[in-house]
């Protein structure tokens, strides 16, 4: 049976554990600085937002990896995206907390930090595996061979940070597998992958999209040409419009049929998201390009909080320090292909006519 004994705030949400945690390396907080409590305190909580992250992409992840979502559940992704999206925006906010610690009285106690790093941060990894962050694309922390390394103890054996990551890696697929998997299965013109007239329903609008987009580069082209460039500024702008054309072109001729098939979904839906079964499916992107930037943002602003209080000096770990932290900010991005669509929409008015727009409306009966 449910106990139906009223409930106290304090035992709820544990009030007298959570205040016993902020002792780092000693006995209780007594003897420690405000600053140290404060820095450990600002940590732990980015710990309890990673943790909600994690539990929110899994949902969303779980959801796309179904063999069928139905559109109406796509709002429940949409929810937990903007949720997570929210938690990196709330926790930039955290490190003016930090930056209220100058550089002379964060030394007080750094040399306690020897050996430890955020870089050592478990849940911030499984975030970045569970997002679709490419292993091969991780940039060495300085020190250790594997970034797997770093999360060992320090006679070399198993951790709990370690364990985590290792589960991480093997709980697939990540969000971004699962959502390429889901856009996969997008009719293209009404027509599904499986089809006998998938191919053909592809590569009617593949084409028709890359004529339609050529068109509005070209008006572009002459319009900007109307302007008065000198000669060689003109020979210029010209290869400049031609080289964007190529390079649509390209993005939907990848050679590969499953990512061509992706991308093309990703166009479709962009272009005609004013049909009403196509309007949830592009919230969808673009929630993910609202989280994505979130998350670099989050890590840009990391790296200035660091850059502030300590300078370029090498990390407490080992790492390169800022440089590292910008690096990660620069290259660690999942959804590029979902950038990269920006660069190649057309106007609505422009948008090539479908044959089967009646398949993307509502339903009766």
């Amino acid at each position: 049976m449910a106990d139906n004994r009223p409930t106290n705030y304090w035992d709820y949400i544990k009030v007298e554990e959570l205040l016993a945690l902020q002792s780092g390396l000693e006995r209780t907080d007594e003897k420690l600085a405000n600053d140290e409590v404060m820095f450990i305190t600002v940590h732990q909580v980015f710990e309890l937002w990673f943790k909600l992250v994690l539990r929110e992409m899994k949902g969303a992840r779980d959801l796309f990896a179904r063999d069928v979502v139905a559109e109406q559940e796509l709002s429940d992704a949409v929810r937990s995206m903007k949720r997570m999206t929210t938690i990196f925006r709330v926790a930039q906010q955290h490190f003016e907390v930090m930056e209220t610690l100058t550089t002379r009285e964060y030394l007080a106690f750094r040399d306690k930090l020897m050996g430890a790093s955020g870089f050592q941060s478990a849940q911030l990894r499984q975030v970045e595996i569970l997002f679709g962050l490419d292993e091969a694309e991780r940039i060495p922390l300085g020190v250790e061979g594997s970034y797997k390394q770093a999360l060992r103890s320090f006679a070399g054996g198993d951790s709990p940070a370690l364990a985590r990551v290792e589960r991480s890696l093997v709980d697939l697929p990540t969000l971004k597998t699962a959502l390429e998997n889901w856009l996969y299965r997008t009719p293209i013109d009404g027509v599904g992958p499986n089809g006998p007239e998938a191919k053909r329903a592809l590569d009617t609008f593949a084409e028709a999209f890359l004529a339609a987009h050529g068109h509005c580069v070209d008006a572009a082209r002459d319009r900007a040409l109307s302007l008065d460039w000198g000669s060689g500024d003109r020979e210029r702008l010209r290869e400049r419009y031609e080289s964007e054309k190529r390079s649509t072109r390209a993005f939907l001729e990848p050679g590969d049929e499953r990512t061509r098939r992706v991308r093309c979904a990703m166009i479709f839906i962009e272009t005609y998201r004013e049909l009403p079964l196509l309007a949830w499916p592009r919230e969808v992107l673009d929630a993910l390009v609202e989280l994505e930037q979130l998350f670099v943002l989050f890590r840009q602003r990391h790296a200035r909080m660091v850059e502030r209080v300590i300078g370029r000096r090498t990390g407490t770990g080992g790492s390169a320090g800022v440089d590292y932290l910008d690096q990660t900010a620069l290259k660690y991005r999942i959804f590029r292909d979902l950038w990269a669509v920006r660069t190649l929409q057309v106007p609505r008015a422009a948008a090539p006519a479908l044959r089967n727009a009646s398949f993307y409306g509502f339903k009766s009966g």
